[in-house]
C-alpha cells in the first residue's frame, strides 16, 4: 500500500478521514495533541510541525502523499500562535515535501478565503481573487498559506499538489466556526439579511479528499454540498431561533458577546451573515465524478443532534 501522512490527525475531520483510508493507505499522522484511541495500525506522533522532528518522521518514512489539516481554525487561539502554527507549519511540511520527495499533497483550506462581500458574484469560481485579507484578519493566516502552496505547486511540478476549498462544513465530530454558530440556543442575525448558503457534510469532506488522492489532482478546487439555501432555511431547519440586530449594532453586538465568551466567531465574520459566499464546484466534479452522499437534511440534522 502507498503511504500516507496525514498532519492534524487527531482533530475530527482527520479521524474520519483515517477511518475511510484505512485498508487501502498505510496511515501515519501528526498532531500537536495525542489520539490515544487511534486504531491499532495508525502510527501518531504527537509533535509540533515547526519542531526538527518532523523532519525526521518524512526521513524515515518516506510517506508518498500527505493531506495538510493541521491548522488552527478557533478564533480564541492568540493570533501570534495561530499564524506561526498555521504559515511556519505548512512551510515546514512544504519543505518536507520537497526534499523527500513526496509525490501527492493535498492542502484543506476553506472557500471563507473569498470574503463574504456584497459584490461577489453568484457562484465564485477557483480564479477570484481572495479577499477575506481585507475584511477578515482572522483568517488571513489561511490566505497566506494559499500563498505558499500556489508558489510550491508551479515550483514542483512532479509534486501533484492540491488546494480544496470546501464550503461550510457541518457534522458530529468536526468542529468549525459555523458549526458553533448554529449550536447557539439563540442565534444573532443580521436584519433585512438572509444570503444564501452552501453546506457540506464532514463525511463528504472525507470521501472529496479521498478522490483527489485517487485522481492525483493538481491545482485548486472548490468543494461544495448538494445545494444552496437562504440562511434562514438552515436556521429552521436545525431547530433553532434567530434575533435579528440592526446593521449598524450588529458587528458591536457581536464584537461584545465574542469578548464575554456568547458566541465562538469574531465580528468580521458577521459579514457572513450577511452577504452571499456560494462557489462554484464544477470543476472538482468534473475532475473527479464526486457527488456528495449527505443531503441537505441529513446535514441539518447532524446539527440538531
Amino acid at each position: 500500500m502507498r503511504k500516507l501522512l496525514i498532519t492534524g490527525i487527531a482533530g475530527g475531520q482527520g479521524r474520519l478521514l483515517t477511518r475511510r483510508l484505512l485498508g487501502r493507505w498505510d496511515v501515519l499522522g501528526v498532531d500537536r495533541e495525542p489520539w490515544s484511541s487511534a486504531p491499532e495500525s495508525v502510527r501518531v506522533h504527537t509533535l509540533d510541525l515547526r519542531k526538527t522532528r518532523f523532519e525526521d518522521i518524512f526521513r524515515t518514512e518516506r510517506p508518498d502523499a500527505v493531506v495538510h489539516m493541521a491548522f488552527v481554525r478557533h478564533f480564541r487561539a492568540d493570533p501570534a500562535t495561530r499564524h506561526q502554527v498555521n504559515v511556519a507549519g505548512t512551510k515546514s511540511v512544504l519543505e518536507n515535501c520537497a526534499r523527500y520527495g513526496v509525490e501527492q499533497l493535498v492542502v484543506f483550506s476553506s472557500h471563507y478565503v473569498y470574503g463574504a462581500l456584497p459584490d461577489n458574484p453568484r457562484y465564485v469560481d477557483e480564479d477570484h481573487p481572495l479577499n477575506a485579507s481585507r475584511t477578515f484578519p482572522e483568517i488571513r493566516d489561511l490566505c497566506e498559506v494559499e500563498g505558499l502552496v500556489s508558489t510550491f505547486l508551479w515550483r514542483y511540478p512532479d509534486v501533484a499538489t492540491s488546494i480544496l476549498r470546501p464550503v461550510n462544513v457541518l457534522g458530529h465530530y468536526t468542529h468549525s466556526a459555523i458549526g458553533s454558530y448554529f449550536k447557539m440556543p439563540v442565534l444573532p442575525t443580521v436584519a433585512g439579511f438572509d444570503p444564501m448558503m452552501q453546506f457540506l457534510h464532514e463525511e463528504d469532506v472525507a470521501l472529496a479528499i479521498e478522490r483527489t488522492l485517487e485522481r492525483r489532482l493538481r491545482g485548486v478546487y472548490n468543494v461544495a454540498g448538494p445545494g444552496v439555501v437562504p440562511l434562514s432555511a438552515a436556521l429552521r431547519a436545525i431547530g433553532r431561533s434567530a434575533v435579528p440586530i440592526p446593521e449598524p449594532f450588529a458587528h458591536r453586538v457581536v464584537e461584545q458577546a465574542f469578548r464575554l465568551g456568547a458566541v465562538e466567531f469574531p465580528p468580521a465574520a458577521v459579514d457572513f451573515l450577511k452577504y452571499p459566499c456560494t462557489v462554484d464546484d464544477a470543476r472538482f466534479r468534473e475532475a473527479t465524478d464526486f457527488q456528495p452522499e449527505h443531503p441537505l437534511g441529513e446535514i441539518f440534522e447532524s446539527v440538531r443532534r
